[in-house]
């Protein structure tokens, strides 16, 4: 049985496009994963924010769909550690944005982890 010789191009072009294809297929999912990580870490970074403010049931979680709302306007994490810090010291708790960000470091390895397992 006589083997079909592919020249030497048509070799190489298929596997620079299957590199290709998988090149994008890693892309697509980290960016995929990137994106569920920030939006589960914002998720528990408002419950977080929520039981400090005291709130519980329904309006915690009303409240960590607000906190995970906030990272599609404009300003991104710095838009989300303001809005907590407002909205903490409105309730009467003294924290500084910057121990909001060490929450956010926190709960950003946490979701990481979390879906990870999953």
């Amino acid at each position: 049985m006589a083997r079909r010789r592919v020249p030497w191009g048509e070799v190489h072009m298929t596997s620079f496009a299957d590199r290709e294809k998988e090149f994008e297929a890693r892309f697509k999912h980290d960016q995929e994963f990137r994106f569920k990580v920030t939006s589960r870490r914002n998720r528990l970074l408002g419950l977080w924010a929520a039981q400090k403010m005291g709130l519980t049931g329904p309006d915690a979680e009303a409240y960590g769909k607000e906190v995970l709302a906030a990272q599609f306007e404009p300003g991104g994490d710095k838009r989300i550690l303001d809005k907590i810090a407002n909205d903490l010291a409105a309730k009467g708790q003294k924290i500084t944005p910057a121990q909001v960000r060490f929450e956010l470091d926190h709960f950003a390895e946490q979701a990481k982890q979390q879906l990870m397992k999953e």
